[in-house]
């Protein structure tokens, strides 16, 4: 029997892939907070802010698979390498672009390394750490992680008060580099030449099917929902996607695993975990306008402000476990997505004459809705699996995960952009003028300015407030649907003990070795 000997430069190694995990985790928050300012300064619409926080995210979903059997066929390291510096240079061009395209672009390139740095950052910890410490380092690894949450605004709001919008993006750039050299001069290469080759039909297939989803939903408002391009892009959405079920079903080693879904644990957990992220994503795109254009304050301002729901969040992630395991996965998942919707609803009645003090508290429940929410769901879902089955599980469920957090800024702030511009007054503006102010909250304070209407700047903060009052009106909505769900479907068995780690290393070993 084979004794394994740990690397004396192992903890070195592992503070490498914090720090870039850590940055990975920055740039789910940090872009949020910077749109203001980005829309202000490069002229951004609604629908093109959408799309620079989409564009990542969309090729992060579409990759991540096929990224870990790029990792066992051509080597770990080398792959986490390649990501890195692909992330590093696509962060660069988004720090030094000055036309909205541009970033979108970066931010598409970005989402290319990521997509192939995470699901290897985890899968290389088991050549360096033995059983006695790997769960620790795991936890380390998902934590730094995790940390990028909260962090995120607070690092985002503090460049933007001393720097220009790019930092944002420059600040990847020494903490990438940071993780090359450690990949370089400190991990061991490993691969698994028995591994399936990577199935780039299917890879093809969903990066197109869900870009052309997003694209029909985010051109929507302003096309309107009968437009030829836009039904044309909807219908094939349709049909790449159905495309892809289809094939998934066929192959003899599918990379999304459709008969999972049979498993009525698995489905129901699956769908309460991707509401759960379509809603977070959503609120995460419609709140830093409403807190920095609105409410008038600074980006740092903006970024404090959404502590209360990062707090909710982290706090409800360490109480939830302990509770799912005392009375179920169901009643814990449900009592989640209950809170949530509560949360939905109470901020759907927020006004212009509400104060922070209002937002706080309904940020603070809706984060506590969703930590109650998505991690018992993610537990119980893998523990509904065949324990031979979990790694293929949690490959679908982050996939999943990252189509449902797509589609929630896409289609939440496509309903924003509708409301916004059904609702604003532009009375007296030239058409070029009223069609500018109508592109977002942003632009119509920037045509106020410039005209010295103090009725538009009113008229604009008052029609945003209402779109956020309607979108989390749906939000809440959704959730309490989800709700009934999950208390009818789900099964009342107890979760599994995974820790809140568990299944994204799961799913990283898995994207690595399926």
């Amino acid at each position: 029997m084979d004794t394994f000997t740990p690397d004396p430069r192992r903890w070195w190694a592992l503070a490498a892939l914090v720090a870039s995990m850590l940055t990975l985790g920055f740039d789910t928050t940090i872009l949020n907070v910077a749109l203001p300012t980005m829309a202000a300064e490069l002229g951004a619409s609604t629908g093109e802010q959408q799309w620079m926080a989409d564009a990542y995210v969309v090729v992060f979903a579409a990759l991540m698979l096929p990224a870990g059997l790029l990792g066992d066929r051509f080597g770990r390291r080398r792959i986490l390498v390649v990501g890195l510096g692909v992330f590093l240079a696509a962060s660069l061009l988004g720090a030094l672009a000055d036309d909205v395209h541009w970033v979108i672009a970066a931010r598409a390139v970005m989402g290319v390394g990521a997509a192939l740095v995470t699901p290897l950052a985890l899968s290389v910890l088991p050549t360096l750490f033995g059983p006695d410490e790997r769960t620790k380092a795991v936890g380390i690894v998902s934590a730094a992680s995790a940390l990028g949450l909260p962090l995120g605004p607070i690092l985002g709001g503090w460049l933007l008060d001393h720097f220009w919008w790019g930092s944002v993006f420059l600040v990847n750039v020494p903490m990438a580099a940071l993780g090359i050299a450690a990949c370089v001069f400190l991990l061991p290469e490993t691969r698994d030449p028995a591994s399936p080759k990577v199935d780039t039909l299917s890879t093809a297939l969903t990066a197109t099917g869900l870009g052309a989803l997003v694209y029909a939903i985010i051109e929507a408002p302003t096309r309107g929902w009968g437009d030829p391009l836009v039904l044309g892009m909807l219908g094939a959405a349709v049909a790449l996607i159905a495309a892809l079920v289809l094939r998934e079903r066929r192959v003899e080693r599918p990379m999304l695993d459709m008969t999972l879904l049979a498993h009525r644990g698995f489905l129901f957990n699956t769908i309460a975990a991707t509401l759960v992220m379509f809603v977070l994503s959503g609120l995460l795109f419609v709140l830093p306008p409403y807190l920095q254009a609105v409410l008038g304050n600074d980006a740092l301002g903006t970024g404090v402000r959404l502590l209360p729901m990062m707090g909710g969040i982290l706090l409800a992630s360490r109480t939830a476990p302990p509770v799912a395991a005392r009375f179920g996965g169901r009643a814990t998942v449900s009592a989640g997505l209950v809170v949530l919707a509560f949360a939905g609803l109470l901020g759907s009645r927020t006004t212009l004459d509400s104060g922070y003090g209002f937002v706080a508290l309904w940020l603070s429940v809706t984060g506590l809705g969703f930590g109650f929410s998505l991690m018992p769901a993610m537990s119980s879902a893998l523990g509904a699996l065949p324990r031979d089955r979990s790694g293929s599980g949690s490959g679908l469920m982050m996939t999943m995960r990252q189509v449902g957090g797509a589609i929630g800024i896409a289609l939440l702030g496509s309903l924003l952009a509708a409301t916004f511009r059904d609702r604003l007054d532009v009375t007296g503006l030239s058409a070029r003028a009223a069609d500018t102010a109508g592109e977002s909250v942003v632009a119509a304070h920037l045509v106020a300015a410039r005209t010295g209407s103090a009725d538009l700047a009113a008229s604009a903060n008052s029609a945003y407030v209402h779109g956020m009052g309607v979108v989390l009106l749906v939000c809440g909505i959704a959730a309490l649907v989800a709700a009934l769900l999950a208390a009818a479907f789900l099964p009342g068995t107890p979760p599994a003990t995974e820790t809140p780690a568990t299944p994204d290393m799961a799913g990283a070993q898995a994207d690595a070795r399926q």
